[in-house]
């Protein structure tokens, strides 16, 4: 059963940044969050039907606000567009910050296609994801 695109912005993750994903300088490494942002934008695909998911594209990525050991960020995803086999997601990231001045702060956005495969790892349409 296929579900609906949605209408608003879904949660998808929320997850603690530890120490483990800090860079050189004190903050959190961009590719750690870029793999958050192709979870949660897998799991709205999949919410489409089908189980099996490829990411193809990721549009550009600019990052507004560091992100810093503590916060928590809230990965939210809203379907743009369902075709036959792809799909294209927008992502919003939100840092939470529990340091004084606490706050919650915009971090990026990112737009992600993801195609629907078989077992074969071949695009099948979403129609006929079981």
């Amino acid at each position: 059963m296929s579900a609906k695109p949605s209408d608003r912005p879904e949660p998808s993750i929320r997850v603690m940044m530890m120490p483990r994903d800090t860079n050189a300088h004190g903050t959190i490494f961009g590719g750690v969050i870029l793999s958050y942002v192709d979870q949660a934008g897998a799991i709205e695909a999949r919410r489409h039907g089908c189980a099996h998911v490829v990411t193809v594209a990721m549009d550009r990525i600019e990052f507004k606000q560091p992100v810093f050991v503590g916060d928590v960020l809230s990965f939210r995803t809203e379907t743009l567009h369902l075709g036959r086999t792809s799909v294209r997601v927008r992502v919003h990231v939100e840092a939470e910050r529990f340091e004084p001045p606490c706050e919650r702060v915009d971090v990026t956005t990112a737009e992600v296609v993801f195609v629907a495969v078989g077992p074969d790892r071949r695009p099948i349409p979403f129609s006929k994801c079981k």
